[in-house]
């Protein structure tokens, strides 16, 4: 009877190895959450130091929101967390949430102007009242 006690707590640490595996991909593939946390508005730059001539340079100089910069070559992972396809690439998320993309075009090179996002910002801060 002992090799079956020894066959059930193997069966079951396995089951506990499994369930771990199955919570640590569920929580790394977790859409919608903020890299500034959940709170408030952040407006991300998404680049790669490959690409660090056309580097947003105006990002800082946005009003209202918190700014953060993510390098996709020292990150990979956020590239796939954010599907980031094209760099650079801009994500307004509002209260955890994406709520704005402008992403750079074939060349690389980012079209929107601080104009364009900060207006997409200042609707989504008059869209919560």
């Amino acid at each position: 009877m002992l090799k079956g006690e020894q066959l059930i707590n193997v069966e079951i640490n396995n089951m506990k190895k499994l369930l771990i595996v199955l919570f640590m991909i569920l929580a790394s593939s977790a859409n919608g959450q903020s890299p500034c946390g959940d709170d408030g508005l952040c407006v991300v730059q998404f680049n790669a130091g490959f690409n660090e001539a056309n580097k947003v340079a105006w990002l800082g100089e946005l009003n209202d929101c918190e700014t953060k910069f993510i390098d996709i070559q020292t990150d990979a992972a956020a590239a796939g967390k954010y599907k980031i396809v094209v760099v650079p690439t801009i994500l307004i998320f509002s209260g955890g949430e994406e709520a704005g993309r402008f992403q750079a075009n074939i060349m690389m090179k980012m079209e929107a102007t601080k104009d364009e996002v900060q207006e997409k910002i200042d609707e989504i801060i008059m869209e919560d009242f």
